[in-house]
């Protein structure tokens, strides 16, 4: 899992420094300016970080298409959904909770809800195990039981492997706590076949070693966000020719196992030439990275991250549209 949205820059306290967010503060009882909450729903709301659950379920649904070999009906849909976002939601709000000390040090993340004061810690941990528990006894009961195994093993993954164990130990953080990531896939074909196969593992690493190459240039992009908070992110602890290069590699060894999937699947022409063409327009991206750095330009990485997020986009959309073209 990784994050998406870019925060406005904040204190401790949670004030701004934008002299045009005044919409945005109120005057207290003593004269001077001071954040204005949010409503107690969006407050929660952000807490489960949206933008990311959204990517998350643009992999889930054209994963159950795939397994269905085309609709898999409208209320396995739902209730794969339904558990999918609980459980991303659920591992976003934990999160956020165990890292509110280095969201604080943080202006893209400064905004967040526990930095704001909108919600308290206790609150927060106790929606997020809640919401983490409802998306485990939701699938079970609604769809089957080893969605909800995938679900809880997403979850611990994401707070206690990713969020405890590597995120402030290692540069290699985000390589293997991106997996949390490429659980949707797991959840989503299961919940269609209630098995894996294959073919599941393959769109798992297509998001395995798409992650890298998405999350690294919005490192580059926050590398003094990172290393004032003191988190080790491949950027803080090495060159940028050396992640541009990295990036560059991982770009390549996704878009040959995006491939992988039209013999194995199998899958037809539609997915054959979006895999083929998406992917070509990928490694342009991040070769162009990479010669910027070489040139002493600047590196414009958020040019690559953005594009990373249409890229996988439409890779699943294809992965959807193909099974009704066969």
């Amino acid at each position: 899992m990784s994050t998406l949205e870019s925060g406005s820059s904040s204190n401790r306290s949670g004030s701004t420094d934008d002299p045009s967010s005044g919409a945005d503060r109120v005057v207290d009882l003593a004269g001077q300016s001071a954040p204005k909450r949010t409503s107690t729903f969006s407050a929660y709301l952000g807490l489960t970080k949206p933008r990311i659950i959204e990517l998350l379920l643009a992999t889930t649904i054209p994963t159950m298409f795939l397994a269905a070999g085309g609709f898999p009906g409208l209320w396995l849909t739902v209730a794969t959904l339904i558990g999918g976002s609980l459980a991303a939601g659920g591992a976003n709000t934990l999160n956020s909770y165990i890292d509110r000390d280095i969201d604080a040090m943080m202006k893209r993340t400064g905004h967040r809800p526990l930095v704001r004061g909108d919600v308290s810690p206790r609150a927060a941990l106790i929606f997020g195990l809640a919401l983490s528990a409802a998306s485990v006894i939701w699938l079970a009961l609604t769809v089957n039981l080893l969605s909800s195994v995938l679900a809880s093993g997403a979850i611990v993954f994401y707070v206690v492997i990713y969020t405890l164990g590597l995120k402030r130990r290692t540069a290699q953080n985000i390589v293997w706590g991106g997996a949390a990531g490429c659980f949707p896939v797991l959840i989503g074909w299961s919940a269609v076949t209630n098995s894996l196969s294959w073919t599941a593992l393959i769109l798992f690493l297509i998001v395995f070693f798409w992650t890298p190459p998405h999350y690294w240039p919005l490192a580059l992009r926050f590398t003094d966000d990172y290393a004032a908070a003191g988190v080790p992110m491949l950027p803080v602890v090495t060159h940028t020719r050396s992640v541009a290069r990295q990036i560059v590699v991982y770009s390549w060894v996704m878009v040959g196992v995006s491939l992988l999937l039209v013999p194995i699947a199998p899958m037809g022409w539609m997915y054959t030439v979006a895999a083929t063409v998406l992917g070509g327009l990928f490694i342009y991206e991040a070769h162009a990275l990479l010669a910027r750095v070489t040139r002493g330009q600047d590196a414009a990485p958020m040019r690559l991250f953005h594009w990373s997020i249409t890229y996988l986009s439409l890779l699943f959309l294809a992965i959807a549209i193909d099974p009704f073209l066969g």
